[in-house]
């Protein structure tokens, strides 16, 4: 029973989290292109669902799946984009969208092999694709959009331009 309850509030957690990870990407960029905070609003429901994911895999690895254990440091992902953007210390933008793009790419991933190597498709060597593509195609997503941040939080250059 317990593992029941703990893998469905998994997966409601982890579906909203793929939901709202794409609103909260463009959010932020606009919020902090304000200068205005991005924690707010979708942004943190998306941490709360994340954290959601999160704890409850945590307690299904603890408990049901211990060889999974190297998993569990995933979770910190999520952590480290809110502690960015909270300091904004040098390099924050790196910490932040690495943070909340890594923390996605995990949801995706997650869905990705269960889907596709759990009772699925892929079998033997091809069980490494849904491993990977995700990140292959998330990592210059992310670094695109880092760059995206930077533009919108950049002060405004000297009248008449360089």
């Amino acid at each position: 029973m317990a593992h029941v309850v703990l893998l469905s509030i998994h997966i409601a957690a982890g579906t909203a989290g793929l939901l709202l990870g794409p609103v909260v990407m463009r959010q932020a960029t606009r919020r902090l292109g304000a200068a205005r905070n991005p924690a707010g609003g979708a942004s943190a429901a998306y941490h709360w669902m994340v954290l959601a994911v999160c704890l409850s895999a945590v307690m299904l690895v603890v408990w049901f799946r211990p060889e999974l254990w190297w998993l569990i440091p995933v979770a910190a992902l999520v952590l480290t984009s809110r502690i960015a953007v909270a300091r904004r210390f040098r390099g924050w933008t790196h910490a932040y969208v690495h943070g909340q793009g890594g923390s996605y790419i995990a949801l995706v991933t997650a869905l990705a092999v269960v889907a596709l190597t759990v009772d699925g498709p892929l079998h033997g060597a091809a069980e490494v694709i849904p491993w990977a593509l995700p990140a292959a195609i998330g990592i210059p997503l992310i670094e695109w959009w880092r760059l995206l941040l930077i533009r919108a939080v950049a002060p405004p250059g000297p009248p008449g331009g360089p």
